[in-house]
């Protein structure tokens, strides 16, 4: 007997339009989870990826938006959904009218957007791929854009606080450039203290609460992590968003030099990265196996997704792309028992069907070859 919690937000309706390897693609799943198997190259990633997109930022392989149109196509692309919630059916759409439209577009309920982060009032998504394997031993941008989406999840208009903040950098990087007056870049960097500010709290106040729910309510089947946040030790200090800011300022204009011989902003919240230990082994995270960091990283991701259930009272959907063939048995099955304990739709890919065997009853199987999706038996 399933002991599967039913999904309170899920996607009933996905429609793809010259996406990636796609001229179109339908699929009508149940809230159950989604299985989506078939040999390498098929385009099972790029239904995960387009359900990325229904989600604040550049999705989960990042890719140029004008890169995601089918090639040899017009240019244009779409990706259209139905989700329900607790309130009632939502449609969201994203995607672009042709390769010189500048970003994309979002409707929601058949109406424009005021902006991308609009999204995150309706749907929050967190996602694993194998690119994310080697997460705690790459570069310090890896993680802090991992963690960032886990901040997203929480706070939908953490997003825009790093593109403002971005954008305002490079228009720093260039005044410096230019050697243009003080009093202008006095002013950017002001712009850039308040963004920072923000970056920088809604980043500890995440991993304050992550790093309680693990140290609570963590899975026994998989190893518990510490979360800290690595900055500035002037930075740190602060207690409020004042002080931050003024730190920043105090920061940015004593460095105007160094940057300016560097050709970029050196520190600033761009430059933060997020350490990560094992607590079973009291190991850092890059130091233990292969095994063990995977292990590590769904654990975390799987009480992030609880604790984003928790605070926001919205079951987030999870991406896994080819998560079953990088577990073994024991841990593959804890996996899906807590998926089914969660009550979150969960789209999963693979090359074998079997390994998901254990999800029959729970899940809604599909079949996926040259761009073709087909609804296949458990």
């Amino acid at each position: 007997m399933s002991q599967r919690r039913p999904s309170t937000h899920h996607i009933s309706r996905l429609r793809l339009t010259n996406f990636r390897n796609y001229a179109s693609a339908a699929l009508d799943p149940t809230d159950k989870h989604v299985v989506l198997t078939g040999p390498n190259g098929a385009g099972k990633t790029n239904i995960l990826e387009a359900v990325s997109l229904l989600t604040p930022g550049r999705g989960l392989r990042r890719a140029n938006f004008e890169a995601l149109a089918l090639h040899n196509g017009g240019g244009d692309w779409a990706v259209a959904a139905t989700i329900e919630t607790a309130y009632g059916a939502v449609d969201l759409g994203t995607g672009q009218d042709g390769p010189d439209q500048s970003g994309r577009r979002v409707r929601i309920n058949g109406a424009a957007a005021k902006s991308v982060d609009q999204l995150g009032e309706y749907l929050r998504i967190l996602w694993l791929t194998p690119a994310q394997d080697g997460l705690f031993t790459g570069p310090a941008a890896d993680r802090r854009r991992f963690f960032d989406r886990l901040v997203l999840a929480l706070i939908p208009g953490h997003g825009a606080e790093v593109g403002a903040f971005e954008k305002a950098m490079r228009q720093r990087n260039k005044l410096l450039d230019q050697n243009d007056d003080p009093a202008w870049l006095t002013a950017i960097e002001a712009q850039m203290a308040a963004h920072a500010s923000a970056m920088h709290f809604a980043r500890v106040d995440t991993i304050a609460h992550l790093n309680e729910f693990l140290r609570d309510g963590s899975s026994d089947a998989f190893p518990t992590a510490h979360l800290a946040l690595q900055s500035q030790d002037e930075l740190a200090e602060c207690q409020t968003s004042t002080e931050l800011e003024q730190a920043f300022l105090s920061l940015w204009r004593d460095r105007r030099h160094l940057d300016r011989a560097a050709g970029r902003t050196t520190l600033g919240p761009h430059r933060a990265d997020i350490m990560v230990t094992n607590l079973d082994k009291q190991v850092p995270a890059n130091i233990c196996s292969t095994g063990e960091q995977k292990a590590l990283l769904v654990g975390l991701i799987m009480a992030h997704a609880q604790l984003v259930k928790q605070m926001t009272k919205i079951s987030p959907l999870l991406l896994l792309d080819e998560i079953a063939a990088h577990l073994d048995v024991n841990r593959r099955a804890a996996l899906f028992s807590l998926l089914n304990q969660l009550g979150t739709q969960c789209w999963m890919t693979g090359t074998d069907q079997m390994l998901f065997e254990a999800l029959q009853g729970d899940a809604d199987f599909y079949h996926v070859q040259d761009a073709l999706v087909t609804l296949s038996e458990a």
